[in-house]
């Protein structure tokens, strides 16, 4: 048995603002009576972009009918572009919640509210262009991408709480499975932080210079009868002196430039100069 907060129960026992608008600005029909949930929304839009007016039809659970009850209760008094920033966890949380299995149902308030003001802009939406995924329940794959994306969702089961793909016959798990893996990939790809080096101070990076050049250099160098000193760092320019069999050596410079600046890029930071003392 679910559990409904009180604003569910009132909405659903006494849902605002049924019907439908004659001569609508704009209407938005979402859902199919053979998938068990429908919902026919309808606006009245003023001349100044306003919502004056909000009713709704539902076919659906008391989780369907709540939602709408709701959604034309927020819009009413609202511009169309607000009206276009609703999303179904404002739904939800105007309704001080919703089971998870239930979310779906605040989701198509949302996409009945924005197929409304699409009709009334005269635009199609993207995601009537969309891969039908879920035969069931005529889910498109943009559909389950989105809401992948809106509701941080993590698993097949959540899919189906919030578009109730996969909760028929089952048989688009193993796709709706795949769009999972594939977007959360990308996501993780584009919002992963970049982490910033901190910058040092003076003190701090000819520290770290030294402690690159005694651990990771000198003892090559040494092997050979060479050696490294460091002379001088100014911003990013390091100033070194070869030392012992590496100062007479032709290839010096380029020591420097392939061995010595690469690792001082790596370790302590990718933009050092290195220069060897005149």
């Amino acid at each position: 048995m679910w559990e409904y907060t009180d604003k569910v129960q009132q909405h659903f026992l006494n849902p605002q603002n049924v019907g439908e608008i004659e001569q609508a600005s704009g209407t938005g029909d979402v859902g199919s009576l053979s998938c068990g949930d429908a919902l026919k929304l309808t606006l009245k839009i003023d001349e100044k972009d306003i919502i004056t007016e909000a009713k709704f039809k539902t076919f659906g659970c008391a989780s369907a009918i709540a939602s709408s009850s709701v959604l034309t209760e927020m819009v009413i008094g609202m511009s169309v572009d607000e009206a276009a920033k609703v999303t179904n966890e404002d739904i939800a949380d105007a309704l001080g919640g919703l089971p998870k299995e239930k979310m779906h149902c605040s989701v198509m308030g949302r996409e009945a509210l924005e197929a409304a003001i699409a009709d009334y802009r005269g635009m199609i939406l993207p995601m009537a262009e969309g891969e039908v995924v879920c035969e069931c329940f005529g889910v498109t794959d943009i559909d389950v991408i989105r809401a992948i994306k809106e509701s941080n969702l993590r698993s097949v089961e959540e899919i189906t709480n919030f578009t109730k793909a996969g909760g028929g016959c089952g048989k688009c798990e193993d796709k709706l499975r795949e769009i999972l893996q594939t977007t959360v990939q990308s996501v993780s790809e584009i919002t992963l932080p970049q982490i910033k080096p901190k910058r040092m101070t003076v003190l701090q990076k000819i520290k770290k210079i030294e402690e690159v050049l005694e651990r990771e250099i000198r003892p090559g160098l040494k092997k050979d009868g060479g050696d490294i000193e460091l002379v001088d760092v100014d911003g990013d320019f390091v100033t070194v002196s070869m030392q012992g069999t590496c100062k007479s050596c032709h290839k010096s410079q380029t020591t420097i430039k392939d061995y010595v600046e690469r690792k001082l890029r790596e370790l302590v930071l990718d933009s050092l100069i290195v220069e060897e003392e005149n």
